[in-house]
């Protein structure tokens, strides 16, 4: 069965984003070292540390995505082609009208919310990790108890105010299992498990 989790870069003061949605401040470490990773996205190129570039080498293991339908606009819908290349699936109540790439493996999931779009996801995942964009709708599936695993690559910055890496979470507290913890350069990763509830 697929695991699925979420994953974000994420300031210390529990932010994904700044107040204007700017992530730069955020994403220094995936061009901070001398290892590279590349991406199924030929003009992107991660260099990072060899720690962080271990840690990167999972997201192979990532078969579908499920995003949200702000997260896809403000990337532009990765010009129809995600880093990551796999099936993206768009929590949305409308599919854009003007989707310049139709023949792009994004499916527009306009009923049924989170819980549908994941569904679908582990059905074309084959058994490989289901990955769902952080913010709100990584709070809806954590409340709908959905998440397996939360990965968050802490940067030491204080952003003050901005997008919360889960939304406002309405089923608090979720209680985590003791994080794995990966040194990289400019950012900590730390890969928890979502306990049960009880």
């Amino acid at each position: 069965m697929a695991t699925v989790g979420t994953q974000a870069s994420m300031s210390l003061d529990g932010f994904i984003a700044d107040r204007s949605d700017g992530v730069n401040e955020l994403f220094g470490w995936y061009f901070g070292g001398d290892k590279e990773t590349p991406t199924a996205n030929p003009d992107m190129t991660f260099r990072t540390s060899e720690a962080s570039a271990e840690y990167l080498r999972d997201f192979e293991k990532v078969g579908a995505l499920v995003v949200g339908r702000h997260q896809f606009d403000v990337a532009d819908g990765w010009g129809g082609r995600h880093p990551m290349d796999v099936p993206v699936f768009v929590v949305t109540h409308e599919a854009p009208g003007d989707w310049a790439y139709p023949d792009a493996p994004f499916t527009f999931v306009t009923e049924g919310g989170v819980e549908s779009a994941i569904q679908q996801a582990k059905a074309v995942a084959a058994g490989k990790i289901v990955g769902v964009g952080p913010g709100d709708v990584a709070g809806q599936a954590l409340d709908a108890g959905l998440l397996d695993e939360v990965r968050i690559d802490l940067v030491p910055v204080l952003l003050g105010d901005g997008v919360l890496m889960f939304g406002k979470l309405g089923q608090a507290p979720v209680m985590l299992g003791a994080p794995r913890v990966i040194e990289g350069a400019g950012v900590t990763h730390l890969i928890y498990q979502v306990q049960p509830n009880s």
